[in-house]
């Protein structure tokens, strides 16, 4: 990776993956994680968010990696908010009031593990004044959804953790309920359905990031899953012990603080317009953060191989995009990018970049690799 800041800048790729509508990459327990890990080696800076680097108990930690929860990344490509690097931030746990007893020391346990064996610098734990009432729904789509009967509950005890424990990022574990839908979980479990969580979780974190703008994500509390020896690898972190509580924070240890432009400027603060590349599922466009940025000078990147529950496609929004078939693929566009060639240039069909992905032969010998 080319660190040559002085005659250019910083190479900057925002890498998402919308929650719960059953993305075939990215749409378990951190099976994305690859991805970011290859496209960290290729950008100077790589924006993504909790759905993409959480993978219960399993962790990647990625030094130029900005963990940013997906309210924010909203805010942030609309221009609203800018990104800001720290070297660690105090990070506060909301534990929910519905938590067995048990449960919740298994989860304080995890914190004490944290700041031992990887010295994360945590600073206390608030119960809830009430229980969440965590509640899950799918919609038509097969998407999953969710709420929260008690908000205010889960807003008093963060107000408590900024204000008197001085936390920078909050972690939230709520108790979310054990009868999933028997169906619904088993195809997940073997890789082929929804995550019936994500959307219950993206609703807990966004609330708390739009109400104090602080780095937060979200760790289900779940009693332990009887045994499936027919596990899908792609569900299989989640089912490692009784927490999802160690990636979380280690994601919020060095997740960017959000700030807006009444904030003193400083040299390292990253603004949209500096966001030179996009990559999505090609048929998840229709998000927030992507219909601002498609307003922006950054390269919309279309991913076909990651099909989702969804058919929102940049041609039915009228998007001006590049589609490549494969994240390998896209890879190899931001390569290109960087050293300043074209992609079109890399094959002999000039005339649409889409028609790379289903004619270039080199392109084809690399996916069998």
């Amino acid at each position: 990776m080319s660190t040559d800041f002085a005659i250019r800048r910083p190479y900057t790729a925002v890498l998402l993956v919308p929650t719960g509508i059953g993305a075939a990459i990215g749409g378990y327990a951190g099976d994305a994680m690859p991805v970011a890990r290859a496209l960290s080696q290729v950008v100077d800076r790589l924006i993504t968010h909790p759905n993409v680097l959480n993978g219960a108990q399993l962790y990647w930690p990625l030094s130029n990696a900005l963990y940013t929860e997906g309210y924010g990344l909203d805010q942030f490509a609309a221009g609203e908010w800018g990104l800001r690097p720290v070297h660690q931030n105090r990070v506060g746990i909301v534990l929910d009031q519905a938590i067995e007893p048990e449960l919740r020391i298994r989860h304080l346990q995890v914190a004490d593990a944290a700041r031992a064996t990887l010295g994360l610098n945590l600073t206390d734990y608030v119960v809830t004044d009430a229980p969440l009432g965590v509640e899950l729904r799918t919609a038509s789509s097969g998407a999953t959804w969710g709420t929260i009967q008690q908000p205010d509950s889960l807003l008093r005890a963060v107000e408590k953790l900024k204000h008197q424990a001085e936390a920078d990022a909050i972690a939230v574990v709520a108790r979310f309920p054990d009868d999933l839908g028997s169906e619904a979980l088993q195809l997940y479990r073997h890789g082929q359905g929804v995550d019936p969580l994500a959307g219950a979780e993206a609703v807990i974190s966004h609330l708390v990031v739009r109400t104090f703008r602080l780095p937060c994500a979200h760790a289900p509390a779940l009693s332990p899953l009887a045994l499936d020896p027919d596990l899908s690898p792609r569900s299989a972190a989640e089912e490692l012990g009784y927490t999802f509580l160690p990636c979380v924070l280690v994601g919020l240890s060095r997740a960017p603080q959000l700030i807006d432009r009444h904030d003193r400027p400083q040299a390292q603060d990253i603004w949209a317009d500096q966001v030179d590349a996009l990559i999505v599922p090609a048929t998840a466009c229709g998000g927030s953060a992507i219909l601002s940025f498609s307003q922006s000078t950054t390269q919309l990147i279309t991913v076909q191989e990651n099909a989702t529950r969804l058919d929102v496609t940049a041609d039915r929004l009228g998007l001006a995009t590049l589609t490549v078939r494969s994240y390998l693929e896209a890879i190899g566009v931001i390569v290109a990018q960087r050293s300043g060639i074209h992609p079109q240039a890399l094959s002999p069909y000039l005339d649409a970049i889409q028609q790379v992905a289903e004619h270039s032969e080199a392109i084809g010998l690399i996916q069998q690799l």
